[in-house]
Parts: structure tokens; C-alpha cells; sequence
């Protein structure tokens, strides 16, 4: 069963309307971003969420001392690295770790490669923030990548009306969905149902 995660959660009706709705997994932005949270935010956010449903952490070339200081206070399960971590900032943490690629070419896709990590999240290149641009890749290129699908995480431009075809296509472990859940910049109560919904239905 395809796991799903709602990122960029700011407000807690948002957040219970995602587990109630059967999300997975929970997505909090600490890098920079109109998603952005502080610590203090994610906290509060994070007590609505049952101990069966993660807490992910998303960060960009952000200190290690400071990704492990916001894992412990929030507390955070995994964290999600959208910058340009290398392979031995992966090593050193000592938190589950998700590294996120942007991908253009299937060059990118291979790079994964090096990191030893539970998880990668495949994304489209971000805009004006590392990720969350709302833009698509060419799933075909995961689909014939050299890597196991029950290690990846899909995102980018994912909404209830392209879910099922992408993970007809990718068969990933989870998909990743922000924007394609808004309204107005915003997360929709709606919207995130009917994702998740859209998903569910996929496996039926």
C-alpha cells in the first residue's frame, strides 16, 4: 500500500484533518519558505499527531547540530534533507534520514546513489525554494531507474487528478504532496481528503 505525507503543514486543523484523513506520515518545513515553521510551531502542531503517524522534518543545508537539536525538541521521527548534504553529513546523523534530489535528467536519479539513507525523495526542481514548486519530472525515469521502489519517496506537482497515473507508473513506497493540496497558498481541508482519498482508491 502506497504511503501518503502531508508537508508543509502550518495550522492544526490542517494537521488533524490529515490524520484523520489516514495520512502517514506529516511534513514541517524548517528551512526557508512560505511553509516555513519554528520550532515552537512544529511543537505545538506535533501533539496532534498519534505516535503511528511520522513526523518528518524538512531541512536545507542546515547545520547538523541544529537538525538534531530540532529532531529532539519537536521530537521529530525522520528528517528530510532538500540542500546539498553530502554523503557524510547523511552518515553523521544520527536521526532516520529521507535525501531529497531534484530531478531533471536521469544523471540526477543515479546520484542517490551515494547516500546511505532509509529513503530518497525524488522532486522537481524547486523555484524560488529548494522543492514545494508545484511542477512534475518524468516519472519514467525512476521507473527505469537501478533503484528499489520501496526506497522512494515521489514528489513533485502531485494532485488528486495525476496521483493515480504516477504511481501506476513509479510504484513508490510513499508520495509527497504539498502545494497540489492548497488553495490560495494555502493548505485546503478538502483537498488534502480527496488526495488522500484519490490515493486509497488507486489500490483498490
Amino acid at each position: 500500500m502506497t504511503k501518503v505525507k502531508i508537508c508543509g503543514l502550518m495550522e492544526l486543523e490542517h494537521v488533524k484533518t490529515a490524520v484523520e484523513s489516514g495520512a502517514d506520515a506529516i511534513g514541517f518545513v524548517f528551512a526557508k519558505s512560505r511553509r516555513q515553521v519554528t520550532v515552537d510551531q512544529a511543537r505545538e502542531l506535533a501533539t496532534a499527531v498519534p505516535s503511528d503517524v511520522l513526523k518528518i522534518g524538512v531541512f536545507v543545508n542546515e547545520a547538523l547540530e541544529e537538525v538534531e537539536r530540532i529532531a529532539r525538541e519537536v521530537p521529530l521521527d525522520v528528517v528530510q534533507l532538500h540542500g546539498d548534504e553530502d554523503p557524510d553529513y547523511v552518515r553523521r546523523l544520527s536521526i532516520p534520514t529521507i535525501k531529497a534530489l531534484s530531478i531533471k535528467t536521469k544523471e540526477d536519479v543515479q546520484q542517490a546513489l551515494q547516500y546511505e539513507v532509509g529513503y530518497f525523495l525524488f522532486d522537481a526542481p524547486g523555484v524560488e525554494f529548494r522543492g514545494g514548486s508545484g511542477h512534475s519530472f518524468d516519472w519514467s525515469m525512476l521507473a527505469k531507474a537501478n533503484i528499489s521502489p520501496d526506497k522512494v519517496i515521489l514528489a513533485g506537482g502531485l494532485t488528486e487528478h495525476n496521483i493515480n497515473e504516477a504511481i501506476h507508473i513509479v510504484q513508490p513506497f510513499m508520495v509527497d504532496v504539498s502545494s497540489g493540496v492548497e488553495t490560495a497558498q494555502r493548505k485546503d481541508t478538502e483537498k488534502i481528503r480527496t488526495f488522500i482519498r484519490a490515493v486509497r482508491d488507486e489500490e483498490r
